[in-house]
C-alpha cells in the first residue's frame, strides 16, 4: 500500500497518464511505424510542457542534476550522506534537491549493490521520495552498465563481455540481444537509465580509458554496433522494459592518451578528421533515436581552440552537436567530480558554463549544493535566463514521458528472480563469450593441442581472474594451478613460474597492457625457455600481442568476465574453435605506424 499511495501523490501528470500512457506505448514498442512514434513525441512534448508551467524554479533547477547517493536501501542512514549532502539517507537526498536523477554504483566510495531484488527495493525507496516531494517527479535512475571491465550490476545478473568482445565475434544481432537483456534486467530493478553505449572509435592503441570498451578502431564497424545496441536498449519492447541509453563520450575520446579521471586530454585531429573518424558512431546513434548523448572532458583544438574541455564549450555542444548533427535529445555531462573538467574552473563556475554551452544535465557535481546554488544565482542574477533553464528541463522531462518513467517509477521485487539472470540470458552471454575469443598468432603450431593436458599452470597477470580460469580449467578435466605474478613480476616470481611450468602439461600466461608493463615480458620469455606448449592471452587490450616476445601463440579475450573465461578454456582445451575476428589493427609495439596483425584478422583452425 505504500507504494500505491506514493505514486497517487505524484499529482501533476495524473490525469494524462491513461491516454498518453496508451500512445506512448504504442509509439514505441513499434519503432518502425513513424506515424505513431511522431504523435508519441508530439504527445510527450505537450505533457512536458504542461508540467513544467506547474514548477517553481528549484523545482526546476533539481531536474537538472544526477548525483550519487550513499546507502543500500532508501531509509539507510549513512554518514556519508551527512558529510556529502546535509542529511541522513538516500531519500532525504532525493527530496532536499528534488533530484532529475541518481546514479548507482558498486565500489568503496558509493555502493548501491547487493542482489537484484536489495537494489529494486532500493529504487523503489527514492523514487517515492521523489513523487512525495518537490514537483512530485519520479528519478532518472541511472548506472554505468557498458558490460566487461565496466559493470556494476554483476551475477547473479547476466554479465556480457566488453563491446571489443561483442563485435569481434560480428554479429550486430547478438549486440542487440546483449543490449536488450540489459536493459530488461535494469529495468526489472528499477535502473530506467544506462550511461552506454561507448560510441568512442578506438583509433589509439594507447588509450588509457576507452580501449575494449569501444567497438572498434574503425568508424563504420563502431556505427554499426552503436546503432544495433540502441535498438536494444531502447526499442526491444514496451517503454516500461526498456531503458535510456547513452552514447558516449562526444565528441570523441577514443584518440585521447590521457584518462580524463586524473588529467585534460588534448585530441589533435584535425575537424576532417573528427568528421570522418569520430562523428560517425553518433551520427548514427542519433539516427537510432539515442535518448542522451554524454560529453567528454577532453580539449578538442580544431573544434574549439579556446581550450575549454567539450563539457564546457559551445562551439562543441551547441555548434557540433545540436546545430550541425541535429541532436534535439538529452545532453549529459560526464561526471563533473574528474579532473578533466575541474582543472580550469571552479565548483561553482563549472555548472553555469556547462548550460551556455548546451549541456541539460550535470552529472556528479563534487558539491551538489556548491553547484545549484550556482545555477540558481545565475539565474536570478541574469547571466542564464529562466528561459535556458526551460529548454533543459523540458527535455529532461520529455525523456521521461517517453520512456514511461513517470508513469511506471516502481518495480515489483518479487518478480525480480524471474527477470534478471535467467538461463536464457546467461546462454546467450556465453554464446556471445564463445563467439567472440580471437586467435592472433599459431606460428609454432602449438594449438589445437594433440590430447586434452591433464595438468596446467595458468600464471601471469590477474590473481582473481587466474584463479578463476584455473578453476574453469579443473571443471573441464585439466587439473590447474594458478600462480598470479601481476603486472610487474619480480625475478622471484618468474623463476617459480617457469619452475611450475616444467610440472605441467600446458600453460596459459595472463597479460594486461604489455606495453605499459614491459617486465611481463620476463617472464613470457622464462615460460618460452621450459619448452613447453605456451598460450600466452591478451585479458584485456589486445595490442598486447604485438609486442615482441618470444610466444608464438596468441589469444585475445577483450576481457576477463566469466563467460569470457569459460569460452578461452573452451578454446584451448580443444572443445571449440576461435572464429574472432580483430576489430581493431594491432600495431607493432609502441610503432603506431606499423601494423602487425590487421583489423578483420582472425586464425582458426
Amino acid at each position: 500500500m505504500k507504494t500505491r499511495s506514493a505514486y497517487h501523490r505524484f499529482r501533476r501528470p495524473h490525469a494524462l497518464a491513461l491516454p498518453l500512457a496508451g500512445i506512448l506505448a504504442i509509439g514505441l514498442a513499434s519503432p518502425a511505424t513513424a506515424a505513431p512514434q511522431v504523435n508519441a513525441d508530439a504527445q510527450a512534448t505537450a505533457a512536458a510542457r504542461q508540467m513544467l508551467r506547474g514548477m517553481s524554479l528549484p523545482e526546476k533547477v533539481g531536474q537538472l542534476f544526477v548525483t550519487w547517493v550513499n546507502g543500500k536501501s532508501a531509509d539507510e542512514v549513512n554518514p556519508q550522506n551527512r558529510i556529502d549532502f546535509g542529511v541522513d539517507t538516500p531519500a532525504q537526498v532525493v527530496q532536499r534537491y528534488h533530484l532529475g536523477g541518481v546514479i548507482y554504483f558498486n565500489n568503496d566510495s558509493h555502493d548501491n549493490f547487493d542482489d537484484p531484488v536489495q537494489v529494486a527495493k532500493l529504487s523503489n525507496g527514492v523514487q517515492r521520495a521523489a513523487v512525495s516531494s518537490g514537483a512530485h517527479i519520479p528519478l532518472q535512475v541511472g548506472t554505468d552498465q557498458e558490460g566487461g571491465t565496466v559493470t556494476r550490476m554483476g551475477s547473479p545478473a547476466t554479465e556480457f563481455p566488453n563491446a571489443m568482445a561483442i563485435s569481434a565475434g560480428r554479429s550486430t544481432d547478438r549486440a542487440t540481444a546483449a543490449a536488450t537483456i540489459l536493459g530488461h534486467e535494469l529495468r526489472a530493478v528499477g535502473i530506467n537509465q544506462d550511461y552506454a553505449p561507448d560510441a568512442d572509435v578506438n583509433s589509439n592503441p594507447a588509450n588509457p580509458v576507452i580501449g575494449v570498451r569501444s567497438f572498434s578502431g574503425r568508424p563504420d564497424l563502431a556505427s554499426q554496433y552503436v546503432a544495433a545496441e540502441v535498438k536494444g536498449f531502447q526499442n526491444s519492447g514496451r517503454p516500461t522494459d526498456t531503458v535510456s541509453s547513452t552514447a558516449k563520450h562526444f565528441p570523441g575520446h577514443g584518440d585521447a592518451a590521457t584518462d580524463s579521471h586524473t588529467g585534460l586530454p588534448r585530441i589533435d585531429r584535425t575537424e576532417q578528421q573528427w568528421r570522418d573518424i569520430d562523428v560517425p558512431p553518433f551520427k548514427a546513434a542519433i539516427k537510432a533515436g539515442i535518448d542522451s548523448i554524454m560529453s567528454a572532458h577532453i580539449q578538442f583544438p580544431s573544434l574549439d581552440p579556446s581550450g575549454e574541455p567539450a563539457t564546457l564549450s559551445k562551439p562543441i555542444l551547441t555548434g557540433k552537436l545540436r546545430d550541425e548533427l541535429g541532436y534535439q535529445g538529452v545532453v549529459i555531462t560526464d561526471s563533473l567530480m574528474m579532473d578533466g573538467v575541474r582543472e580550469r574552473h571552479s565548483d561553482a563556475e563549472i555548472p553555469v558554463l556547462a548550460l551556455k554551452a548546451g549541456v541539460d544535465q550535470l552529472l556528479m557535481p563534487a558539491h551538489l549544493d556548491v553547484a545549484i546554488d550556482s545555477v540558481l544565482n545565475a539565474v536570478r542574477s541574469g547571466e542564464l535566463t529562466e528561459r535556458r533553464i526551460d529548454e533543459s528541463v523540458l527535455r529532461v522531462l520529455k525523456l521521461k514521458f517517453k520512456r514511461g518513467i513517470m508513469f511506471s517509477p516502481f518495480v515489483n521485487p518479487a518478480k525480480v528472480a524471474s527477470r534478471v539472470g535467467t538461463p536464457e540470458h546467461l546462454a546467450t552471454a556465453q554464446d556471445i563469450a564463445d563467439r567472440s575469443i580471437t586467435a592472433i598468432a599459431n606460428d609454432a603450431g602449438v594449438l589445437p593441442l594433440k590430447q586434452k593436458p591433464s595438468t596446467a599452470l595458468v600464471t601471469g597477470w590477474g590473481e582473481s581472474t587466474g584463479k578463476a580460469l584455473a578453476a574453469r580449467f579443473t571443471a573441464h578435466g585439466t587439473k590447474a594451478t594458478a600462480l598470479p605474478t601481476g603486472q610487474t613480476p619480480t625475478a622471484d616470481q618468474v623463476a617459480q613460474a617457469a619452475a611450475a611450468a616444467k610440472n605441467v602439461d600446458v600453460v596459459v600466461v595472463l597479460t594486461n597492457n604489455l606495453g605499459g608493463f614491459p617486465l611481463q615480458g620476463n617472464l613470457l620469455k622464462a615460460l618460452a625457455d621450459t619448452g613447453k606448449p605456451v598460450v600466452a592471452v591478451a585479458s584485456q587490450i589486445p595490442y598486447d600481442a604485438g609486442y615482441a616476445n618470444p610466444i608464438p601463440t596468441w589469444l585475445a579475450t577483450y576481457g576477463y568476465i566469466a563467460p569470457s573465461l569459460e569460452a578461452l578454456t573452451k578454446v584451448v582445451l580443444g572443445e571449440t574453435k576461435p572464429t574472432g575476428k580483430l576489430p581493431v589493427d594491432i600495431p607493432a609495439g609502441a610503432d603506431v605506424h606499423t601494423v602487425k596483425y590487421p583489423f578483420g584478422h582472425g586464425l582458426t583452425w
